[in-house]
Order: structure tokens, then C-alpha cells, then sequence
């Protein structure tokens, strides 16, 4: 029962990509469950544990930083992860076509890509900056895949504010730094929509692990460059192990819980709310100080995604007392 569980939970990075770049992929993941007006907020809470734990996670791996270097890190977590992932999901290597290979080759890529590339953000900028501008690639994503005009209005109200909590433009960033970002947002984009694609031609998580495995070993070499043998320090060993489990285990097990029983496209609207766990994050761990304009973003990002979960929350209830 464990593994199965562990399974599922591992396999949520695959279908909440696909919800995220599909709405209609919702459909996919399970009949909807009849829910009490209560009871609807109980995914949202699952979202909401499974961002702190990634943006936990990744005030971790800045801390980590010091000791293996940004892409040591990237090495540590990837590596982490897909050996837990060849454990739990012991994936099969035959019967696939050249054009499966391809794709999961992609899918690691972009994996790996993301990974080291928000990682060099966040060596060089504020945590909270660093999710903001990765999570445009995503953002405007879902809001060019929806089809309802209330998903539009809410996703347009929480992009004010996370360029809000950029302060307005980001020139006050190190440009390297943002740039890193940046392309780690388009990298994310590209990660949805491979990881879409590997979810239709491998079962379960098979897809997943096998792309782990590719992103690892493209990040090995990198990392062996920057830190060498500081990887192999227990010590170091150890947190990269935690960031791995804060940045991915964990997360991904909440957020596979909350898509069984939450809209995609709320889903998709409720991930901005991870710049505001990150600030927060950044703010507790790494001393990274929020300014007023900063907590004005962090509110209206909130307020954004409530409302979206509020507007679901009221089309659920005709339905529910019909």
C-alpha cells in the first residue's frame, strides 16, 4: 500500500502539467467528487501545504548553495529523485517506439533545463523575485489554454501582482539573475507541455522516472565540475536529500491529492500563489526582507486566487442541489 501510494504521488508531476497546459485534462484525472461548499476548500489547503513545502524546500537549497554550489545542488535533487523514482516505479525499458524515447528525452531535458536554470536565479536574486519571473512561463500558459472568461479575470488579476511584487519592472534585479528566471519560466512552459505528452505514451509514472534519470545524468557532469567531491560530504548529502524530499516528494503527493478533487484551471490559477510562499520563505529563512509593494503583491495575488476558488466554488453549488 505504500508504494502504491508513493506511486501516485510521484506521478502528480505529469498530470499536473497536463491540467495545467489542458484544462479540459481535468476530466482526466478522475470523476469529480460531489462536495460540500466546506469540503471544496480542502484541496485548495492542499495546494496551499504542497507550495510551502516546495518553496521551503528551495530556501533550503539556497542555504545549500555555499556548500555545493547552485548547480551541485540541481545535481543533488535531480539525482535523489529519480533514484527514488526507479525504486518505487521500476519502469520498463521495452516495447516503446523511437518517437517515445524522443519524447521523454525532451521531457528530461526541459526537466533538467528548469532545474539548473531557476537554481542560477536564485543564486544571484531574491527568492520571491525568482518564482515571480518563472512563474510567467506557466501562468500565461494556462490562461492562453482557458476557455472561460472568469479564469482569464482572475489569472490577468494575479499576473498584476506578481509583477507587482517585482516592484513594477525588474531593474532593480541583478539582469543575469532575471534573465536565469526567465528562462527557467519558458523552460517550465516547455517542461507542461512534454510532460503532457510522455503522460499519454508511458503508463503511470514511467515517463516521469525515466525523465529524471535523463535530467540527472545531463546534470552530473555540471555539477562534478562546480563541486566535486564537496557532493559526497554526508553532510551535504543529507540536505540535498531533504530538498529533494521538500521540493518534490512531498509537493507532488498533496498536489495529486488536490487534482483528484479540484477544477484544473483553478489548479492552474492557485500556482501563483507560490511567488508569495517563496517571498515568505526567502523573508523567514534567508532573511530576504519584504517591502510594503511586496506584501501588496502577496495580497492581491491571495485575493486573486481566492476569488477563482470562490467563483468554482459557486458554479459547483447549482449543480450539487440540482
Amino acid at each position: 500500500m505504500d508504494d502504491q501510494r508513493s506511486a501516485a504521488g510521484a506521478a502528480v508531476a505529469v498530470e499536473r502539467a497536463a491540467a495545467v497546459a489542458v484544462p479540459e485534462a481535468a476530466s482526466a484525472l478522475g470523476p469529480a467528487v460531489p462536495r460540500s461548499r466546506g469540503t471544496a476548500l480542502a484541496p485548495v489547503a492542499l495546494v496551499v501545504a504542497g507550495g510551502l513545502s516546495l518553496q521551503f524546500g528551495s530556501a533550503v537549497a539556497v542555504l545549500l548553495m555555499p556548500r555545493a554550489g547552485a548547480l551541485g545542488v540541481v545535481t543533488l535533487r535531480l539525482a535523489v529523485a529519480a533514484l527514488v523514482m526507479l525504486v518505487v516505479c521500476r519502469p520498463k525499458l521495452r516495447g516503446y517506439r523511437r518517437a517515445d524515447w524522443g519524447t521523454v528525452l525532451a521531457f528530461g531535458l526541459a526537466m533538467g533545463g528548469m532545474n539548473t536554470l531557476f537554481y542560477q536565479a536564485a543564486d544571484r536574486i531574491p527568492l520571491g523575485a525568482a518564482v515571480t519571473l518563472e512563474v510567467l512561463g506557466p501562468l500565461a500558459l494556462s490562461v492562453f489554454a482557458s476557455r472561460r472568461l472568469s479564469n482569464l479575470v482572475w489569472a490577468g488579476l494575479a499576473l498584476g501582482g506578481v509583477v507587482l511584487l517585482s516592484g513594477g519592472g525588474f531593474d532593480r534585479l541583478d539582469p543575469v539573475g532575471a534573465a536565469y528566471a526567465l528562462g527557467a519560466g519558458a523552460m517550465w512552459a516547455t517542461y507542461i507541455a512534454f510532460s503532457a505528452r510522455t503522460g499519454r505514451r508511458f503508463p503511470q509514472a514511467d515517463g516521469l522516472a525515466l525523465a529524471l534519470v535523463v535530467a540527472a545524468l545531463l546534470s552530473l557532469p555540471l555539477g562534478v565540475m562546480e563541486s566535486g567531491s564537496k557532493l559526497l560530504v554526508p553532510s551535504t548529502l543529507a540536505l540535498g536529500a531533504a530538498v529533494a524530499l521538500l521540493s518534490s516528494v512531498l509537493p507532488y503527493t498533496l498536489e495529486l491529492m488536490a487534482l483528484r478533487r479540484l477544477p484544473a484551471p483553478t489548479f492552474a490559477i492557485l500556482m501563483s500563489l507560490e511567488p508569495a510562499i517563496a517571498a515568505t520563505a526567502g523573508f523567514l529563512i534567508l532573511g530576504q526582507a519584504l517591502t510594503t509593494t511586496d506584501a501588496l503583491a502577496i495580497a492581491l495575488v491571495i485575493g486573486a486566487s481566492m476569488g477563482a476558488v470562490r467563483s468554482q466554488a459557486r458554479r459547483a453549488g447549482p449543480r450539487e442541489r440540482a
